[in-house]
């Protein structure tokens, strides 16, 4: 018997093929982004308006997000929810925080190699 015609555990259709994924997308849809985020998708569409949130648009004018956009939109949601600021405000947050990680990422990178690097802030 080959391969292709080995007894399979599952039954399968004839002409229907199963594939499954390797990897996860490198980008994801509108509705994935709402759904894994537990947003409705014009929720998402307003945060892309407002610039809250980071996407892209095909040729179609579909919207498609990284892979850490429900992370970005649960951070967005408990800035709203938990401390309620407004959109202008929450956009002013999320600019202070990368601003503060990059900081934090070179003061690591100086403390690594030994460069420079302010011993009062190790």
């Amino acid at each position: 018997m080959s391969a292709a015609s080995t007894p399979s555990s599952r039954a399968s259709l004839p002409g229907v093929v199963v594939r499954y994924p390797l990897a996860r997308p490198h980008r994801l849809s509108l509705e994935t982004t709402a759904a894994r985020a537990g947003l409705h998708p014009d929720l998402v569409r307003r945060f892309v308006a407002l610039s809250l949130l980071d996407a892209s648009r095909d040729v179609h004018g579909r919207l498609w997000f990284d892979a850490d956009a429900p992370a970005a939109l649960a951070r967005i949601q408990r800035l709203r929810c938990g401390l309620s600021l407004n959109y202008a405000a929450i956009g002013l947050v999320l600019d202070l925080l990368e601003r503060i990680s990059r900081l934090e990422a070179a003061l690591h990178a100086a403390g690594r190699t030994g460069t420079g690097g302010d011993p009062r802030w190790t």
